[in-house]
Parts: C-alpha cells; structure tokens; sequence
C-alpha cells in the first residue's frame, strides 16, 4: 500500500469491522455457524502485523517497481482513456499468475499459507494476511507493468484496489450471482478458491475478474450437493498469530536444513507445498 494510502487504513478497518459484525448477526439469525470469534480475534491480529510488517518492510517491493520503472520501455500516460482499462487488465493478468504460483512454489506458499489457514469462511478471514510478502518476492510478479510504462504508485494504488474488492467475498451468506459469475470473481467462485476439498483445490485465482481462469483451466464452479470444508489441507489448529504467520518458513527451514543436495534444496525452495 502506498504511503499516500495509508491514512485510510485504519477507517476502512472500522468499516471492515462493522461489517464483520453485521454478516455475524445475520450468520447467527439464520442459524449459520461461521464463525469463531477465537479465530476473528486471531485475523485482526494477523491483520495489524500485516500492516506493521509492510510499514517496516515497504521499502523491498518499493525499490523493486522504481528500478523497473527507470528502466521502462516506454511511459505510458495516466490521463489517455485507454491508459486505466488496460491497468485494470493487467493487474488482473499478473495477480493471476501471482496467486497461481503462491499455490504452486513453496517459498511463495509460505506467505500465502497464512490467508487460507482460517477454517471458517468469512469476512473476518479477507484481513488475514501473511507478513512476510517482502520476503516472499510478491512484487516480482508485478515488475513487468513498470517495466512496459505504467507507474509504480498506479500500479500499487491497483493492487490495493484489487485487494479490497475482495473484501466482500469472503462470505457465506452471498449466493451465486447470475449472470456476473461468468465474469466476476464472486463469493461463490472464492468459496470454491478457500476450499480443502480435493476436487477444488488450486481453482478460482483470479482477483476482481474470473476470466483468466476460465482461460487457462483453473476455473471450478461451487456444487451445491457437495459441502464445502475449508482451511488447510493440514489444519493447523493454533490461534497463536505469530505460530500461523510463521509455521511454514519454520516447516521450510528445517526441510532445508535436512536436505542433501543442490537438487533437494532446489525442491523445497521452488517445489511445490507439502
């Protein structure tokens, strides 16, 4: 988040928060248990490390976007009425394949892990976060957008957007939503995305848009008479933030640790999660 943004996010936490509270009620008045306030607590703590952790660390993906962005092809400019539709794409594309990889490379998985260890599906869970993005090299995926012209404050600005658009669909009280499922990234399509279930793991990567899934055969639709079971595939039942933050750097170092040669270090760093 660029500095310039965040003095607004503490308000759009509050917002958050009441919304939180409004969807609980309406989860309890219709008899839904979604969520464990343990588990909520345990978000919003992981929530204020993640924002902590890119306050301290902003620094890293900053410098990676700047020096991509001296070295542009071209300068595209902002106020040509073409020049924020094909942002908005390409963000979209990159985030794509960003969040495809975080499921697919442990050293990504790491970071990522964090977001999908809540074992309740709600808005509580949009806000949790891993803090290690920097670590990771998140912002790696987006270089090219500064490379090709677009300015690294645009870009980040996007990648916020994009984030808190995906607020709302952490839910369970959203049903399927007709004829924008075929082109939105929906709760129904997250819901499928957050799922341990065997046929819905690795599907629905997409941020605001589903359409590159559809394009490159990760897209699953969610199945009404097939219940959904979320978290991790290896719950991790802990409500402890820094022991969810940090459990699969610390599973990952040990791996490496114990590993032989070149070639077993190279698979626990770049191979898949385990």
């Amino acid at each position: 988040m660029p500095y310039g943004l965040i003095y607004y996010f503490y308000p759009v936490l509050a917002i958050a928060i009441g919304l939180i509270l409004l969807e609980a009620f309406l989860s309890r008045h219709r008899r839904r248990h979604i969520y464990s306030w343990r588990e909520s607590l345990t978000s919003l703590g992981i929530a204020i490390g993640h924002r902590l952790s890119n306050s301290f660390f902003a620094i890293v993906p900053t410098g990676m976007l700047f020096l991509a962005w001296q070295h542009r092809l071209v300068t595209l400019q902002s106020d040509r009425p073409w020049s924020l539709p094909l942002l908005f794409v390409g963000i979209e594309f990159f985030y794509y394949w960003y969040h495809r990889a975080a499921h697919k490379i442990r050293w990504l998985w790491a970071t990522h892990a964090v977001h999908h260890s809540s074992r309740h599906f709600n808005l509580s869970a949009a806000y949790r976060l891993g803090w290690t993005g920097w670590l990771s090299g998140n912002a790696i995926f987006f270089i090219p957008l500064c490379w090709l012209g677009f300015h690294p404050i645009a870009v980040a600005i996007g990648l916020s957007l994009n984030l808190v658009y995906q607020f709302w669909i952490h839910t369970e009280l959203i049903p399927k939503l007709g004829a924008l499922e075929w082109l939105l990234n929906t709760p129904s399509h997250h819901r499928v995305h957050h799922a341990s279930n065997r046929e819905y793991i690795d599907r629905n990567y997409g941020g605001v848009l589903i359409i590159f899934d559809r394009l490159f055969g990760t897209f699953a639709e969610e199945q009404s008479n097939r219940p959904l079971t979320y978290g991790l595939t290896h719950p991790l039942r802990s409500n402890n933030p820094f022991k969810i933050v940090f459990y699969e750097w610390h599973k990952l170092f040990q791996d490496l640790l114990t590993a032989k040669t070149w070639g077993d270090r190279y698979r626990v760093i770049l191979g898949p999660p385990t």
